[in-house]
Formats: C-alpha cells, sequence, structure tokens
C-alpha cells in the first residue's frame, strides 16, 4: 500500500500525523524533559500543534525557501507537522524554565 492508495483526505491526516509525531520523537531524544510530566506535556503539546499547524508551517516553511511547487501537498503535511512540533516543544521547554524561575524567585523572596 503506498500513500497514493489512500484518499487523498487520509493520505493528508496520516502525513500530518506522522510529522506530528517524528518532530516530538526528534525533541524528546534531542532534549529531554526534567520530570515525566514535563515529557508528557511536552510531547502532547507538540503533537497537537503538528496536527493543527502542519498546513501552514509547512506551506509558510515552502514559501520562504521557494521550495513550494517542487513539494507533494503531503511532504508540505510532513514537514510542516514536524516543524510546527519541534517549535512547540521548544517553546514549551521555555515556559516551563521561566516558569521555574518565577517559582524560585517568589519562594526565596517569601523565606525572608
Amino acid at each position: 500500500m503506498t500513500m497514493t492508495d489512500l484518499s487523498p483526505a487520509a493520505s493528508e491526516w496520516l502525513a500530518k500525523t506522522a510529522g506530528a509525531f517524528a518532530g516530538a520523537a526528534i525533541s524528546l531524544a534531542w532534549l529531554l524533559p526534567k520530570s515525566r510530566r514535563e515529557a508528557a506535556l511536552r510531547f502532547l503539546g507538540s503533537v497537537t500543534a503538528g496536527l493543527v499547524f502542519g498546513g501552514t508551517a509547512g506551506l509558510a516553511a515552502a514559501q520562504r525557501l521557494g521550495i513550494a511547487a517542487m513539494l507533494s501537498p503531503q511532504e508540505m503535511l510532513l514537514a510542516g507537522s514536524a516543524l510546527a512540533s519541534l517549535s512547540i516543544w521548544w517553546a514549551i521547554g521555555l515556559a516551563v524554565r521561566f516558569g521555574e524561575k518565577l517559582t524560585d524567585r517568589r519562594e526565596d523572596r517569601d523565606a525572608r
């Protein structure tokens, strides 16, 4: 079975899902979270972002790189989903670290 054997909608969802999970898996291997809770939060957030924003991110990246005419819709969705997934993984990580620093400062201030 190939992607062409699937309906267009099914092949697009498959490309989005594969890209979203690939982006999350690469991120997980690249930067391990500190806790299981953080890992679950970042993984779910990155997969969701890949599914929701994959098409938009893929189209924007392909147009910016000037390769939109050379890619199939499924390739754009796959790349865009992975890009969105990677991006949100890092954004959530920054937000978690920033929140930890704010919490530490408040605890230090309250301890005085």
